[in-house]
């Protein structure tokens, strides 16, 4: 446990110092996994699969802020679906637009989590977004989440209906965005997801909330409880197929991973609890104190001790030259 914190207090030293290459290097690798995931599924725009596009995209990336990347990913999403079909380009296009005006004109701080649900969908971990997001934001975190969840299921739509997408010139216009919105919208495994996500964000922020003990690890575990259960519910009400070892692997990966951030980030020692009490004119303040675990890093100083073989030829020196 000492080597574990030994480690955080020296990575979080690490970060102190070199705070701006690191988050420059954290936005490329998530905008590069981002390219790789979106030519993986689609890729019908050859010129973005080109890894030197990919990587001075990402470059890019890495030094704007994450509502930018999540603008610059949605611009290359939105030329992939255009060489299939210009109708379902215009309509994800519609929806990036209303999600841009209606959350993130006033929040952009949260933006990142639109970027990482795809890719947490596509690494068949999806429940470690809301255990995360519920962790660190609020509950206005459910609205980035439940549209990157969107975005995905736009991807694998796309993906699997790309024949019908490109040939379908035949039908009435009209019709044919009916269809898509018609194919969107009764998507029961979207819809179950989101409302996955969503319940896993409010339960583990409630308890997180709350002055108990632990309160982070049991957000923790009853978050991964209540989205398991959601998704068990839609299977059960909406047959919707879900594979159980993907989904036991996908939880013990999102716990460990959650874990980890609560060790990163909130690692308290509840053995140490204090409680005080203090007043003034008009309120009555109970405050309960829990101290955080910290470490001292080990101070080495090196002390250079003299030969004394050195030191007496020195000595000898000195009183030649005053008896001299």
């Amino acid at each position: 446990m000492i080597v574990l914190l030994e480690i955080k207090e020296r990575l979080k030293s690490f970060y102190g110092r070199f705070a701006v290459p690191v988050d420059v290097l954290i936005k490329f690798m998530i905008s590069l996994m981002a390219l790789t995931v979106m030519n993986g599924n689609l890729g019908y725009l050859t010129k973005f699969k080109n890894p030197l596009m990919m990587v001075a995209l990402s470059l890019v990336c890495g030094f704007v802020p994450y509502g930018a990347i999540s603008f610059l990913l949605g611009a290359v999403l939105l030329g992939h679906i255009y060489s299939v079909s210009i109708e379902f380009a215009l309509l994800t296009g519609i929806f990036l637009v209303l999600v841009a005006l209606l959350y993130y004109g006033l929040q952009p701080r949260d933006s990142y989590w639109l970027v990482l649900t795809p890719l947490a969908f596509a690494f068949k971990i999806p429940f470690v977004i809301p255990l995360l997001a519920g962790l660190s934001g609020g509950l206005a975190g459910v609205i980035p989440v439940s549209c990157g969840v969107v975005v995905y299921y736009i991807m694998i739509y796309v993906k699997q209906n790309a024949g019908i997408l490109t040939n379908d010139a035949a039908v009435d216009i009209t019709e044919k965005y009916v269809q898509m919105i018609r194919s969107m919208v009764s998507n029961q495994t979207m819809m179950v997801m989101i409302a996955a996500c969503a319940a896993g964000i409010l339960v583990v922020y409630l308890i997180r909330l709350l002055s108990v003990d632990y309160s982070w690890i049991l957000a923790i575990v009853f978050g991964s409880v209540t989205q398991m259960a959601v998704v068990f519910a839609g299977d059960y009400l909406f047959d919707v197929q879900t594979s159980l070892q993907e989904l036991v692997l996908g939880i013990f990966i999102s716990l460990a991973v959650a874990g980890i951030y609560h060790f990163f980030v909130f690692a308290v020692d509840y053995s140490r609890t204090e409680y005080t009490q203090f007043e003034d004119d008009e309120y009555v303040y109970y405050v309960k104190a829990v101290p955080k675990v910290v470490v001292s890093r080990p101070d080495v100083r090196v002390q250079r001790i003299n030969d004394p073989k050195k030191t007496t030829r020195k000595n000898g020196r000195r009183e030649s030259e005053i008896r001299s």
